[in-house]
């Protein structure tokens, strides 16, 4: 049995997963499948109308599947909670299965409107661009702020190898960057279970890390344009989202990097006018999360001085304080103070964990260190497909860099090694090595 069909018989959203070369002829086929004599209504831009919607188009009408006229956006295109309701009031004129056809915008947008219209769709990717495909929720901003909202995965999900391996290379290499970062996402979720924070599930971890550092290993691929590559990285993407499903919840393909893009999406971050993709984002926070782990795990922390710890850990109140002075300039200082509340522990309670961290350390150590692949491997494979490695090829300065370790512990509950270096007061020791003269360049 395939990973594949292996994760989808532990789903209970998505029940069809087609990803192959030619796969675009099967859409009417599976389309009938699952939904029986249902009438239709294809999503998309104009951009991926032109490209490939007219095509399907012409499929379901050779198969004499019912549509109504397609919904086509106009380009550019954004995730916002805007366009989610301008969808939503398209559909409410009819009770058409909506078909989305594109990459990660297009998606999210069609699975958040179609659950407020009571109904299920299917998707066809058109790019190997996100893991949000397969997965359970939808990224969508609202308010100036990226959030997920609750609603099930598609009924089924179809993606052509020969149309993927066409979409424009940064998409891929954005695709590539978030798979990349399942690594560091593991290794934050292995402290996180040695902690006591959130136990390890068995199932949702061998559905992301089961031949995670095998499928990153031949980046040349991506850019050689090789169906089969991309077929592996398509997999790769929808495996995480099935994980995400199984979960109902992100944990599973995400840690501190991504809290590195979602924070600069929320500080509404633009590199020459431009929002940054995700995968891009995520690029820059792996290599960042990956250059923090290798200094985090030369230091002895069976050696911590715990009474230390203790004694300087602020109280809630004060990082309450801390965090309006980070943040009283935004628009989500709520969040802020909301996520910090939620995993502050008090010193008796860190003290219980800190100790429990002495006496697990090395095989904490030994684990994460499995896990963790090399700064340069990570830097040389992101390099190769075209996905950014210096943070100025996103915009990002080395100054506010460094100053989003400690912004990006204040806006997710999720306990990662940010948090794990906050406790042990070794935040400030691990960046001090990573941007100083002999440090990563960081």
């Amino acid at each position: 049995m395939s990973r594949l069909e292996s994760a989808l018989k532990n789903v209970d959203q998505t029940k069809a997963l087609l990803i192959e070369r030619g796969a675009l002829n099967q859409v009417p086929t599976l389309f009938k499948s699952l939904f029986s004599e249902a009438k239709t209504v294809i999503v998309t831009d104009q951009i991926m109308f032109d490209r490939v919607g007219i095509k399907i188009k012409e499929l379901l009408d050779e198969q004499n599947v019912p549509q109504e006229q397609p919904v086509v956006f106009k380009v550019p295109l954004a995730a916002t909670y805007e366009n989610v309701e301008l969808l939503a009031e398209a559909l409410r004129n009819h009770d058409a299965v909506p078909i989305a056809v594109g990459s990660g915008i297009i998606n999210d947008l069609v699975k958040l409107a179609s659950h407020k219209t009571g109904r299920r769709y299917m998707c066809v990717a058109t790019a190997a661009s996100v893991d949000g495909y397969t997965a359970y929720g939808s990224s969508v901003t609202l308010h100036g702020s990226k959030q997920t909202f609750s609603c099930p995965a598609p009924l089924a999900c179809l993606a052509d190898t020969d149309v993927i391996a066409t979409a424009p290379l940064s998409m891929s290499a954005a695709g590539y960057a978030d798979s990349f970062a399942k690594v560091t996402a593991g290794a934050d979720w292995i402290l996180a279970d040695a902690l006591d924070e959130e136990p390890i599930n068995k199932t949702t971890w061998s559905i992301v890390q089961g031949g995670l550092h095998e499928a990153l290993a031949h980046p040349e691929g991506i850019v050689e344009r090789v169906p089969e590559t991309y077929g592996l990285l398509t997999e790769r993407l929808m495996l995480c989202g099935l994980a995400m499903q199984h979960a109902k919840s992100t944990r599973p393909a995400s840690g501190a990097e991504h809290h590195f893009s979602h924070l600069w999406d929320m500080e509404h971050h633009l590199h020459n006018g431009r929002q940054v993709s995700h995968g891009f984002q995520v690029s820059i926070g792996t290599l960042a999360l990956t250059a923090f782990y290798e200094q985090l795990m030369q230091i002895p922390m069976e050696e911590l001085d715990v009474d230390h710890c203790i004694h300087i850990w602020p109280t809630l109140d004060q990082f309450i304080l801390r965090a309006v002075d980070m943040f009283k300039d935004t628009d989500f200082l709520h969040i802020a103070v909301t996520e910090i509340i939620a995993k502050y522990i008090s010193k008796d309670e860190l003290k219980e964990q800190l100790y429990l961290l002495k006496r697990k350390w090395p095989l904490i150590k030994e684990k994460v260190s499995k896990q963790i692949i090399p700064f340069d491997e990570v830097k040389r494979c992101l390099k190769v497909v075209g996905a950014p490695t210096e943070p100025e090829e996103i915009g990002i300065s080395r100054e506010y860099l460094r100053e989003t370790f400690h912004r990006a512990i204040y806006i997710r509950r999720r306990f990662t090694a940010l948090d794990l270096a906050l406790r042990t007061n070794t935040i400030e020791r691990c960046l001090d090595n990573m941007f100083g003269e002999n440090g990563r360049g960081f």
